[in-house]
C-alpha cells in the first residue's frame, strides 16, 4: 500500500499557484521536496523567488543549480547565483534549451573569467562540450589540443571561427589548425579570414587565394597581416593562374 502524502507533499503537487508559493516558503520543506518542486515547469516566478529566500534551503547547492536552470526563475534571482555554481554546472546551464539567452551568456562569462584557474583537463572538456560561444573563446587558447577540441565542438559556427581569426592576438596555431580541418577549411568565409591571418601557411594561402577573384583578392590582401613578400607572391600567382585558366578555355584554331 502507498503511504498517504504529508501536507507539505500535497502542497508541491497542488495545481494552484497560490499553494505552490506557500509550499516554496514552508519551513517544513526539505531539500528533496524543494528539488521535486523545481521540476515543475509551471512553477510561478513568485514561488521561485521564495525558494531562493528559504531560510534552510537558499544555500543548498543543488537547489541553487536547479533555480538557475529553471526557465521561469527571475533574472535578479538566477544571475547572482551563477557565481556559486561549479564550472561544469555553468556549462550545463549554458546548454539548457529552456534557460533564457542572457542567463546562458552570463554563465559562459563566469566560466571565461575562471579560465586562469581551470585545469587543462577541465578546459579540454569545456572546449569539446561547452556552448558555441565558449568554444569560440577557447579557439584563442595557447594549447593546440584545446584549439583542436574547440574546432570539433558541434555548437561552433563559422562566424565564431572568423571572429577568432580576426582577433589581433589570434595565435598561429589556430590558423594552422583551421587550415587542416576537414570541415572548416572548406568554408569560403573562413578561407577569406585565413587570408587575413599572419599565421596561415603559404601552401594553404595559395589554395584559398586561387578561389577568389583577382580584384577581391587584392582588396583582401590590402588588409591582410600576411608578410609583404607572401602577399606579393599570392597576387603574382593569382595573375599567373588566371592566365593559365584563360589559355585552357581558348579553343585551338588548328
Amino acid at each position: 500500500m502507498f503511504e498517504p502524502l504529508t501536507p507539505i507533499e500535497q502542497l508541491i503537487h497542488d495545481p494552484s499557484p497560490e499553494m505552490l508559493c506557500a509550499a516554496a516558503s514552508d519551513p517544513r520543506l526539505t531539500e528533496h521536496l524543494a528539488l521535486a518542486l523545481l521540476e515543475r515547469s509551471d512553477l510561478p516566478a513568485n514561488a521561485l523567488e521564495r525558494l531562493a529566500k528559504h531560510g534552510r534551503l537558499k544555500k543548498r547547492h543543488k537547489v541553487q543549480f536547479a533555480l538557475v536552470s529553471h526557465a521561469r526563475t527571475p533574472r535578479f534571482v538566477s544571475l547572482p547565483l551563477l557565481k556559486h555554481l561549479h564550472t561544469f554546472e555553468l556549462m550545463q546551464v549554458a546548454l539548457k534549451p529552456a534557460v533564457p539567452a542572457d542567463v546562458k551568456a552570463a554563465a559562459d562569462e563566469v566560466i571565461l573569467n575562471r579560465r586562469e584557474t581551470v585545469s587543462p583537463g577541465e578546459k579540454l572538456t569545456l572546449a569539446k562540450r561547452g556552448s558555441g560561444r565558449l568554444a569560440g573563446a577557447l579557439l584563442l587558447d595557447k594549447e593546440a589540443r584545446i584549439i583542436a577540441a574547440a574546432l570539433d565542438n558541434p555548437q561552433l559556427t563559422g562566424a565564431l571561427i572568423v571572429k577568432a581569426l580576426m582577433k589581433p592576438r589570434s595565435p598561429q596555431a589556430l590558423a594552422e589548425a583551421v587550415c587542416k580541418h576537414a570541415k572548416w577549411s572548406l568554408r569560403p568565409e573562413v578561407q577569406r579570414a585565413l587570408l587575413l591571418h599572419s599565421g596561415t601557411p603559404l601552401g594553404s594561402a595559395l589554395v584559398f587565394a586561387r578561389k577568389v577573384p583577382a580584384e577581391t583578392l587584392s582588396e583582401i590582401l590590402r588588409q591582410s597581416r600576411l608578410s609583404e613578400k607572401v602577399r606579393e607572391y599570392l597576387l603574382k600567382d593569382s595573375e599567373s593562374h588566371k592566365c593559365r585558366s584563360t589559355e585552357l578555355r581558348v579553343p585551338s584554331t588548328e
